[in-house]
């Protein structure tokens, strides 16, 4: 996809790595032919957070790539610092790649008297000196609203639904997990030219925390189902919902998200033999231990993410990359 950007453009080029994913940020990188931005990120001995950009960035276009995953909030306030001191420091513009976006699952009120989280962290990022910002796959696409400043919304869902053509999944079936997610379902229906399938459940308890599969639409009897969400975070919905359609007669579940939080309980959900395997991106890092001896496939997005990265520093469209994928997708 992208290629190395060239020595006239690197003079006016800085990349940046936070703390939270910095694997990602030097695979970016190497696809992009350029060295990351030196800066150190660290704790005073009070454990505030301490930032030194290592060298002059003024007038340069800043990248600096830094998911918003645990801890949220020292990785929150982090980025918030960094594009402080960017700023500060005579940054042209300031972009802040953000492959996963926390609280964005706190984009409305569930109940009285609570906060729209997602829109402080979006007042925030612009309050700090955000020029722009990119990140994959919200929680729901509403929040690109929430911004004042322009906002990139990519989406994993060709680099995953690649893996699936390849892997040719015999007998395959689309479930989408809930109606929400029906939308993105059928993107994945249509580009692997497999049946369709949703599930319902509702929830119930505080911050719905209780889950109960109440109805199936579809036929999943005797198929594989490939599973599709946003995120898994404790694995409990996923875990239930694979068990739930092997008693409707299906083969053992693949899974297929852009994000790996994998908090608590997930990994041992996780590795019930309803899986069969689960499909995710490295938007956030998922240490070896974690994988599962291998039940847990781990995608890069770098590619993507550089040629996004590559697109918005040269001015062109960012759409056009999922268009020459054959993917309508709004960026």
């Amino acid at each position: 996809m992208s290629t190395p950007i060239d020595h006239q453009v690197r003079r006016d080029f800085r990349l940046f790595a936070g703390s939270a994913n910095p694997a990602l940020a030097k695979e970016i990188a190497a696809i992009l032919g350029v060295e990351l931005g030196k800066i150190t990120i660290g704790p005073f001995p009070n454990l505030e957070t301490r930032i030194q950009i290592e060298e002059s960035i003024r007038g340069t276009d800043i990248y600096i790539v830094q998911p918003t995953s645990q801890p949220a909030n020292e990785n929150l306030m982090e980025l918030l610092i960094t594009i402080d001191a960017m700023k500060r420091a005579s940054a042209r513009q300031i972009t802040a790649i953000i492959p996963y976006f926390g609280y964005s699952r706190q984009d409305h009120k569930t109940t009285g008297r609570e906060p729209i989280s997602a829109k402080l962290v979006a007042n925030l990022l612009t309050t700090a000196g955000a020029s722009r910002v990119m990140a994959i796959d919200l929680h729901v696409p509403q929040i690109q609203g929430f911004f004042d400043i322009p906002m990139d919304h990519l989406t994993a869902l060709t680099t995953l639904t690649n893996y699936f053509r390849e892997k040719q999944v015999e007998n395959g079936v689309i479930v989408a997990p809930d109606a929400g997610r029906a939308k993105l379902a059928e993107k994945y229906a249509d580009i692997l030219r497999l049946p369709l399938a949703i599930m319902h459940k509702r929830r119930t308890g505080i911050d719905g925390q209780s889950v109960k599969f109440v109805e199936l639409v579809g036929d999943v009897k005797g198929k594989t189902p490939i599973i599709t969400d946003d995120e898994i975070q404790t694995g409990g919905t996923i875990c239930q919902q694979a068990i739930a359609l092997a008693e409707a007669g299906a083969e053992p579940a693949y899974v297929s998200i852009a994000h790996p939080i994998l908090v608590g309980p997930a990994l041992e959900r996780l590795n019930h033999p309803a899986i069969r395997e689960v499909v995710t991106t490295n938007t956030i890092p998922v240490p070896a231990e974690k994988q599962l001896d291998g039940k847990v496939k781990v995608l890069s997005i770098a590619p993507l993410l550089s040629e996004a990265i590559l697109r918005v520093h040269q001015h062109r469209s960012v759409s056009q990359v999922f268009l020459d994928q054959q993917l309508n997708f709004p960026v």
